[in-house]
Order: structure tokens, then sequence, then C-alpha cells
């Protein structure tokens, strides 16, 4: 139940971001962004996730697979 309640509010936050944003957008009379605009956003937004999941993936594997461990010598404390 908490999960869901969580899950809608994060929603309803996510929506009603957009909502500012393109409000805002409107307000301030910004320009049109064309559709190879909306591509690149979309396509930039996209490429970080994918770099920021795969480091993060890597952080965990190096760390599961004991690659973080030290080497011997002297304690870094």
């Amino acid at each position: 139940m908490w999960k869901a309640l969580l899950l809608v509010t994060l929603a309803a936050l996510l929506a009603l971001t957009f909502w500012f944003v393109g409000a805002s957008w409107e307000h301030f009379a910004g320009d049109t962004v064309p559709g190879f605009g909306w591509a690149a956003i979309a396509g930039g937004v996209f490429f970080s996730l994918l770099v920021g999941g795969g480091l993060m993936a890597l952080v965990f594997y190096s760390s599961r697979h004991g690659y973080d461990e030290g080497q011997g010598g002297r304690d870094p404390r």
C-alpha cells in the first residue's frame, strides 16, 4: 500500500514539474523547439542515463568482486 502511494505521489510530482516547465516556457515567450531539438535533448538525456547507469554497474561489480579491497601495504586511514 505504501509503495503504491509513494509511486502515485512521485508520478504526480513529475506531472506537476512538466506542467510548470511548460507554463513557464509559454509565460516567458520562449521560442518553439523544432523536432530535431527535442530529439537531441532526448538523446542527450538517454546517453547521460546510459553512461551513469554503466558507471554505477561498474562500481557495484568491482565492489562485489573484491577489486576495491586493499592490496596490502599501509592502511590509508
